[in-house]
């Protein structure tokens, strides 16, 4: 069975076909070919992907972002679908599998949230899982910005599970599926069916903090 990882990647070139080059997404002016761009900067170039994340590297990814602007949009996202170069470390499977099925999934719903009328998709017990798994580690940086405990929790999951990613008293509790979650923590407002708890200033505190990366 294909890890999700996988079908995500998959799943992303294709909407991304579907809705075309010049259409927009929820990361802020980027159309979806500035999405894809950045996808294969980030695993594919080493001297620009730093720049994704380190401010004073930023201009190493402008100038890749630029040079693979002027390219055939769908042998871009054939580039994507394809994978890591075998060279990369991301071509490793158990690194593959940790730090891309946040990276597409996200991304893939950045495509179809963008599209007036978007409706939450049907997730697998296993795919829900998958992203759970993911959130638990990865939000603990997402709500680094926030001054206040936060505690998420899977609604309506058997076991009840929930971790807290950012520690202390009377943390403010977000309540949702773990796709809608990682939707939130990444702080985009296109999510659906969450519910928040938590002290008045807590809460204030959550809203007025810029999640994600």
């Amino acid at each position: 069975m294909e890890p999700m990882s996988r079908t995500e990647r998959a799943a992303l070139c294709n909407a991304a076909l579907e809705a075309g080059e010049d259409a927009p997404t929820l990361c802020a002016s980027w159309t979806v070919k500035d999405l894809v761009i950045h996808l294969l900067v980030r695993e594919r170039d080493p001297l620009g992907a730093p720049g994704i994340v380190l401010p004073k590297l930023e201009r190493l990814t402008h100038r890749s972002s630029r040079r693979l602007a002027g390219q055939d949009f769908s042998s871009l996202v054939e580039r994507v679908r394809s994978g890591p170069p075998k060279w990369s470390p991301l071509s490793l499977p158990p690194l593959e599998r940790a730090v891309n099925v946040l990276e597409y999934f996200v991304h893939h719903e950045d495509i179809r949230r963008a599209a007036a009328g978007w409706q939450p998709r049907e997730l697998t017990e296993r795919e829900q899982k998958a992203i759970w798994k993911a959130i638990a580690v990865s939000g603990k940086g997402l709500v680094r910005p926030v001054n206040a405990p936060v505690e998420i929790r899977w609604a309506g999951d058997e076991r009840g599970r929930s971790v807290a990613l950012r520690k202390g008293d009377d943390p403010v509790v977000v309540t949702g599926s773990p796709a809608e979650l990682a939707l939130f923590l990444f702080g985009r407002d296109q999510h659906s069916g969450l519910e928040l708890s938590g002290a008045e200033s807590s809460l204030a505190a959550l809203h007025e903090a810029r999640l994600g990366l």
